[in-house]
């Protein structure tokens, strides 16, 4: 395996999944983050694919107990007054790198870990999700209690997931993520993940923005059907979360979307969730920078 690597993603369905081999993981909150524990240090890689260390310097100490070669897939989270915040976890990885470690000094970060990648004598991508689950919790017991990198909470009783879903937002629970037994870890969306979400949102690549990349007005977005549209007009908190990413990335020059309005093309590797209402609709909605 090369760093980065890409991640396997769930589509998201309206209800959960039954019958035989369905498990069932709480999903939570955070950013997306794959922790590479190499034979000197530890890489953690967002699933942009970009090198996002320094923002988590205190997981990537964390990770030092991992062995060399084990490559584990999961959630940065924060907890903050006992529920999970993702705008503790946005303010973190949106931040410089020493207002970052100021932020973990207070609030440090947990890794909640599904998924098993690698093991000291190579990759385990293709064997069952069962297998690697088994492989993962055998991997994480290694590590000194407490430790910061966690497993996620999974059942393979629907009635349990659905408490979870109905019982655990308030806790910062986002939803209920469902994955077969018998699947292999496969880059990409597949049914055979599967993801039900309190929020009716979907995730759309950041394709460009109008502005200037420190003052973004509106972002340029591609939607999950190939669709290219311009965003509503960003509130300052996003706008200015977004600008953060913006100006370290080069523009490409002028694009448009399919209806033909202008905008300046960019390619930061960002994600964004829009509330999937609009992407019926010329214009979008964007809710937050993943």
């Amino acid at each position: 395996m090369e760093f980065p690597v890409d991640v396997a993603l769930a589509e998201l369905v309206p209800q959960l999944p039954t019958g035989p081999r369905w498990w069932y993981e709480v999903k939570l909150d955070g950013h997306r983050t794959i922790m590479w524990r190499t034979a000197e240090t530890v890489r953690l890689q967002a699933r942009s694919g970009r090198d996002v260390t320094p923002w988590w310097m205190d997981l990537a100490v964390a990770g030092m107990e991992l062995p060399p070669g084990v490559v584990l897939d999961g959630e940065a989270v924060v907890v903050v007054g006992g529920k999970v915040s993702f705008g503790a976890a946005q303010s973190r990885a949106s931040s410089s790198v020493p207002r970052a470690r100021e932020l973990a000094a207070r609030y440090p970060a947990l890794l909640i870990v599904w998924d098993l990648l690698a093991l000291p004598t190579g990759d385990v991508r293709a064997r069952p999700y069962e297998e690697r689950r088994a492989l993962m919790l055998d991997v994480l017991a290694g590590l000194p209690s407490p430790s910061p990198i966690q497993a996620v909470s999974a059942t393979d009783d629907v009635e349990v997931a659905q408490a979870w879903y109905e019982n655990l937002a308030d806790a910062g629970i986002e939803g209920v993520v469902a994955k077969l037994g018998s699947s292999p870890y496969r880059a990409g969306r597949s049914s055979s993940w599967r993801k039900v979400r309190h929020a009716e949102t979907t995730d759309s690549e950041v394709v460009g923005f109008t502005g200037t990349a420190a003052r973004p007005r509106a972002l340029a977005v591609r939607l999950p059907g190939g669709r290219t549209a311009l965003s509503q007009r960003l509130g300052a908190r996003l706008a200015m979360q977004l600008a953060e990413h913006l100006v370290r990335a080069a523009p490409a020059g002028p694009g448009r979307t399919d209806a033909g309005e202008p905008f300046t093309v960019v390619d930061p590797g960002l994600t964004v969730e829009v509330l999937a209402g609009t992407t019926r609709h010329a214009v979008v909605t964007v809710t937050r920078l993943r």
